[in-house]
């Protein structure tokens, strides 16, 4: 029973390279400004000056069970703390259009509404790369980061799309429209079809969470809500396979422009 267990940590080390375990090793990434995405803190431990220091930076900071984090841990040994750090660095606002500039193309980004689940972020994400998107927006609190989940599957698009991480998503979606961004928003009962959506102009594809789908306030925040045809008996299309098929209606929208 024990071997087996050990076996299970073992792997577990293996498959996530992301996690950062004890205090002072917690409490260092955070001082050399790695990409954190969360600190877990068991509670009763020691650790005041590591929460301090997350929250200084603007890194959340979730209190748990320490069994949480003997489950979390590939080593066992966590001293109470475990920090998840990005698989990639993220990137700026300004990296993304940068991108878009460069390659002499409207901006086409992809802006995830809390989407918890890594298997969906990183088929998003290599999505995204494929159909030539500039940028993946991501917010900060209540949604995956980029764990090494993440990184599997979006089987090695990470090194070529960059990913921002909004502080809040709300202001970021309203800096995109400022900056000339159309926000396309999908959900089943939108008001425009998919294949009227004038994805050739600068756009951001907004896709909401799996449970839940848009939030109230990104959906208000839209330019449009957007269904995709539906022609069976199941009347909505999992999160990443939705932001598939819409951008490459946009790929093929603007081969046609």
């Amino acid at each position: 029973m024990a071997y087996e267990k050990e076996k299970r940590r073992r792997s577990a080390a293996e498959q996530d390279s992301t996690l950062i375990e004890g205090r002072n090793a917690v409490l260092e990434t955070l001082r050399a400004g790695r990409a954190v995405d969360k600190v877990f803190l068991a509670e009763g431990a020691r650790g005041g000056d590591i929460a301090a220091e997350a929250r200084r930076r603007g890194i959340p900071v979730v209190a748990c069970d320490r069994r949480k984090l003997d489950h979390m841990s590939p080593t066992g040994s966590h001293q109470g703390v475990i920090a998840q750090i990005a698989a990639q660095e993220y990137v700026s606002l300004d990296d993304i259009f940068r991108v878009a500039e460069e390659r002499g193309e409207p901006p086409l980004v992809v802006v995830c509404d809390g989407i918890e689940d890594p298997h969906n972020l990183g088929a998003i994400i290599r999505s995204a790369e494929t159909a030539g998107a500039h940028g993946v927006i991501i917010p900060k609190r209540r949604a995956v980061g980029l764990t090494a989940a993440v990184a599997r599957a979006a089987a090695g698009a990470l090194a070529y799309v960059g990913i921002h991480k909004a502080g809040n998503l709300a202001s970021t979606l309203d800096e995109l429209k400022e900056r000339g961004l159309w926000l396309f928003g999908a959900e089943a009962d939108g008001t425009v079809s998919l294949y009227d959506a004038a994805f050739a102009r600068p756009t951001a594809i907004v896709i909401g969470s799996e449970g839940q789908g848009l939030s109230r306030l990104t959906r208000d925040k839209c330019d449009y809500i957007v269904s995709i045809p539906m022609r069976g008996k199941v009347n909505s299309l999992n999160a990443s396979n939705a932001a598939a098929v819409m951008l490459f209606e946009a790929v093929r929208r603007r081969m046609q422009a």
